[in-house]
């Protein structure tokens, strides 16, 4: 059995994580490789790593926000992003598609909320495509409402999990 490793985000990291962002995502949706690098430098306890055997297959990156607006572009590039603020807003889930279906977004959602936890923070938002509703469903998240984003051309919704 592979063994997962969870870690921090360093600069080092930014190119496997831009590879696999835009391997996941649809067309615009992806984050470019200058935001994936800010988001390290700005706030790497945010930026959770996933490796396989020493490779990376995964992370999520959020930030910190005391008012939370799902649709502000911006906060994409830690605008308004506070380290103290109680709640995070998760910007990227994702894990290589050739890995995908082998439980590692359950195990990396599941590490990555229980550093927020122990971070102290009290509410975890992000916005997701209509199918993946009930995946979050399914990792306690709460469905709120339809998302006024347009992020890459693409429909949002917007879910949130208390802590």
């Amino acid at each position: 059995m592979v063994e997962r490793n969870f870690r921090e985000a360093n600069i080092s990291d930014a190119a496997s994580c831009f590879a696999i962002e835009a391997a996941a995502y649809e067309g615009d949706e992806a984050a470019t490789y200058a935001k994936i690098s800010k988001r390290i430098q700005t706030y790497p306890e945010g930026f959770l790593i996933l490796e396989l055997d020493g490779k990376v297959v995964g992370f999520i990156n959020c930030g910190c926000a005391y008012e939370v607006e799902m649709s502000d572009e911006d906060f994409k590039e830690l605008v308004g992003h506070d380290p103290e603020a109680p709640n995070v807003v998760i910007m990227s889930v994702v894990v290589d598609p050739k890995e995908q279906g082998r439980g590692h977004s359950r195990a990396l959602m599941d590490e990555f909320i229980g550093r927020m936890r122990r971070m102290d923070k009290s509410t975890i938002y992000l916005m997701c495509k209509e199918h993946y509703v009930p995946l979050y469903e399914k990792f306690g998240y709460t469905y709120l409402r339809p998302s006024v984003s347009d992020h890459g051309g693409m429909t949002w919704h917007e879910m949130t999990l208390e802590l």
